[in-house]
């Protein structure tokens, strides 16, 4: 077969790092807000106090994901290029100790020693810190922490969350928002779910199941609290 002849192969691994992230900013964008509706709307308020919690909560879920999804995967950067730094020094004052580990970590994963060790020296001499990186860290670009795309993720898929349910207040009576909000929340949290799984090559069903039987319970219980705080201060 020639060269052209070869393909290059799209694996879904790639996409984990904005996947996760956008996954789950909608998931909560959709949960949270809705509860946090679902809640205030049970206590019996006033559709404008309804929808005032409900902005609230989105911008602040939005501007709080992002904050955290950007310093947990900093975090996670900052660990990595340590791990790169130490390698990288070690590599220098110790090369052929460095060679070795490389052609036994080929050797465990089920190499003959002479090819394992050929394969090693082949390896270091095109770019030995990005071997490495790989193989003994398990480090690559297609994996590699990426704050401020993680962070832009979370808060863009949060909003459009949280839009859903609060979407729905101002369209029904006061009486239908618990039970609209939950039925829309739900149908968006089942296609997010099956999205999500999609995405990601992964059974449809599972991943529709988790988030609809969580986000159902999350509205419940604060349906729940709502009515009770509601008639306790009234």
């Amino acid at each position: 077969m020639t060269r052209s002849g070869h393909h290059r192969e799209t694996h879904v691994a790639s996409r984990i790092g904005w996947l996760r992230a956008a996954v789950l900013g909608a998931n909560d964008g959709i949960v949270s807000t809705a509860s946090l509706i679902v809640g205030v709307a049970a206590s019996d308020t006033t559709r404008a106090s309804v929808l005032v919690a409900g902005v609230a909560a989105a911008v602040a879920g939005a501007l709080s994901m992002a904050a955290g999804e950007y310093v947990s995967v900093s975090s996670q950067a900052d660990t990595e290029r340590a791990d790169l730094a130490r390698e990288a020094q070690e590599l220098k004052q110790r090369p052929e100790s460095e060679l070795q580990e490389l052609a036994r970590i080929y050797e465990d994963r089920g190499v003959e020693p002479a090819i394992a060790r050929a394969v090693a020296e082949q390896m270091t001499a095109k770019d030995a810190l990005a071997a490495h990186a790989r193989d003994e860290l398990g480090l690559s670009e297609a994996l590699a922490a990426k704050p401020l795309q993680a962070a832009m993720a979370s808060a863009l898929t949060f909003t459009a969350g949280a839009a859903a349910p609060l979407a729905v207040v101002p369209l029904v009576k006061m009486s239908m928002i618990v039970p609209a909000v939950g039925i829309v929340s739900i149908i968006c949290l089942s296609v997010l779910g099956a999205l999500g799984a999609k995405a990601g090559s992964a059974p449809i069903w599972p991943g529709v199941l988790r988030v609809s039987f969580w986000g159902a319970l999350a509205m419940g219980v604060t349906a729940l609290v709502g009515r009770l705080f509601g008639g306790a201060v009234s």
